[in-house]
């Protein structure tokens, strides 16, 4: 009897599914945090009779033949590529992309990530830097005698002074896009890293070649839709009751058999 086994494999695939709900909703205020999905597939299957064995000396073949499944395993725990609402803020360092693409973030070791997060900031010494601290590509220093900023939808980011007519560009942020958004790992930090899965990051303008526009003033939400999910959980536990209850039709089998004399 295999149906302990399945079903053991059934209340995993739900419990996994709870898991991946419960982050969802625990970030339900996350900036730009896109909702995700646990995806399973069936498991291997047990061949009593291939289907087109033949059957009968006359050449009478199965059409369907007798393959028992052994359970679910996950398959995946994918992205939902949605965009959330944006949120005024007003906030001269807050930064929303209004499309496709990310922020390039250069990690303290040396390597690189992405991130839909424009909640910025500016460090003692003018530098714009994520939340965490993490320097944002290409590294646009503010002076210290600015008196506001200017972010356009291409990333141009302009100073204004006190003691001048004329604005001063001090940089320009790009974006990044990817062939295969969901390929990207997740890091925590609202950081991204690209992936084989992914595949390179392809460094653009933004509102150019696909890509979307900067919107400064703004913040973009978390894209989780707490009705869904919350679907989502009901099915899964009851998904989980049922597979508790196979397991005990099969616990009361067995005693059967072993009491019979």
């Amino acid at each position: 009897m295999k149906a302990l086994q399945i079903a053991a494999t059934g209340m995993s695939a739900q419990q996994m599914r709870v898991d991946v709900v419960s982050n969802n909703l625990a970030n339900m205020s996350t900036t730009a945090y896109n909702a995700r999905r646990a995806e399973f597939a069936d498991l291997h299957y047990q061949q009593l009779a291939r289907p087109g064995t033949i059957a009968a000396a006359d050449g009478t073949v199965l059409p369907a033949g007798v393959q028992t499944g052994l359970g679910v395993r996950p398959a995946a725990v994918s992205v939902l590529l949605a965009q959330g609402s944006l949120l005024q803020t007003s906030g001269d360092l807050d930064l929303a992309i209004d499309g496709r693409g990310y922020l390039e973030v250069a990690l303290p070791g040396g390597g690189t990530a992405y991130t839909r997060d424009g909640a910025l900031h500016r460090t003692a010494d003018g530098l714009i830097v994520t939340a965490e601290g993490h320097e944002v590509v290409p590294g646009i220093v503010i002076p210290d005698d600015a008196r506001s900023l200017s972010i356009n939808a291409a990333g141009e980011v302009w100073a204004y002074f006190a003691d001048r007519v004329q604005a001063e560009r001090l940089g320009q942020f790009t974006l990044a896009g990817f062939t295969n958004e969901k390929g990207l790992e997740a890091i925590g930090g609202n950081l991204f890293v690209e992936t084989e899965a992914s595949g390179p990051a392809i460094q653009g303008t933004a509102g150019e070649d696909g890509l979307g526009s900067l919107r400064q003033g703004y913040l973009e939400e978390s894209s989780v839709d707490a009705v869904r999910e919350i679907t989502e959980l009901i099915k899964a536990q009851r998904g989980y009751e049922l597979n508790a209850k196979v397991i005990t039709a099969a616990d009361q089998m067995l005693g059967a058999t072993t009491q019979v004399r």
